[in-house]
């Protein structure tokens, strides 16, 4: 089984947010994509006085077609978080406030059934993926690539960090 990493793709905030919300946002945007969803890891650290750290891994993987696949790795780190609850609307809601670095990691699986086993079968899958490497990463990496950015702009236009527009939008020809 072999794989191609593409490009990392990070954001950095700093702030209020509702945590919950974001949670929800990024499972909605694996749902809707067809993505599952599982949880990797999560570290809490001992509070200072600033706040808590924490540190969460998420693995979004789907399979593309019978060889190809996808793959993201999602790690959010946080450090300083405080819980604040504050009134919206004659109701009151607890936000957090944290400093979150976001890191974003897309990776194209090949042979994700691993069919290409043993000594000739290994061989033989890796010239078929040499063969048809570049073809598949025009169209399924393209794919995975602009996937990502779009769920970065959510999570952008989520924290309020950026304008409506997403450069990308129906680029895959999706709505």
């Amino acid at each position: 089984m072999g794989s191609d990493p593409l490009r990392l793709i990070t954001l950095r905030y700093t702030g209020l947010f509702d945590f919950d919300g974001l949670y929800a946002a990024i499972i909605d945007w694996a749902k809707n994509y067809g993505y599952m969803w599982h949880e990797k890891d999560y570290k809490h650290k001992v509070p200072s006085p600033s706040g808590a750290e924490q540190e969460w891994m998420w693995e979004m993987t789907k399979n593309v077609t019978d060889y190809i696949g996808h793959k993201i790795i999602f790690t959010v780190h946080s450090w300083d978080i405080t819980e604040i609850q504050v009134d919206v609307e004659g109701k009151k809601k607890d936000l957090t406030n944290a400093r979150l670095y976001i890191k974003i990691q897309p990776t194209l699986i090949y042979d994700w059934q691993k069919r290409f086993k043993g000594r000739f079968g290994s061989k033989l899958g890796g010239w078929y993926q040499k063969v048809w490497r570049k073809d598949y990463e025009s169209t399924y990496g393209d794919q995975l690539y602009y996937r990502v950015w779009d769920l970065h702009a959510i999570i952008k236009k989520y924290f309020d960090m950026q304008t409506k527009k997403y450069a990308y939008k129906g680029y895959l020809g999706e709505t």
